[in-house]
């Protein structure tokens, strides 16, 4: 897949990083859509990677389920991580993704679904 600049201002401030096989696309926690996690707070969200994780799956889950089992997850307490083997599947992953956590109403629906760990 060619990354473009169009693609990572899209994706932004989620970013993509190439892989020998296949891609992965991360993002920073703690900023982006903090506001969210912290309404939930006491309920254990923080907004730590692993939280976003827990995000990123209900989205998968409801909304993008033909592209279950082509996205994994590998987050770190200070960073989310999605990868794939099919960087085209994860290209369309994160385009939905981000368009969906732009969209206030969507991502709080689908953030009241989301599980504390």
């Amino acid at each position: 897949m060619a990354v473009t600049k169009e693609f990572e201002n899209e994706i932004a401030p989620f970013f993509w990083v190439e892989q020998k096989s296949g891609a992965s696309v991360c993002l920073n926690a703690g900023g982006y859509l903090q506001d969210m996690f912290d309404a939930r707070a006491d309920e254990g969200f923080i907004g730590s990677g692993y939280d976003w994780e827990r995000l990123a799956q209900v989205f998968l889950d409801e909304r993008l389920p033909k592209q279950q089992g082509k996205i994994s997850f590998d987050p770190e307490a200070d960073m989310f991580c999605a990868y794939s083997g099919d960087a085209e599947a994860l290209a369309d992953f994160i385009r939905h993704f981000k368009k969906a956590c732009e969209d206030q109403a969507l991502i709080s629906e689908l953030f009241s679904r989301a599980e504390p760990d």
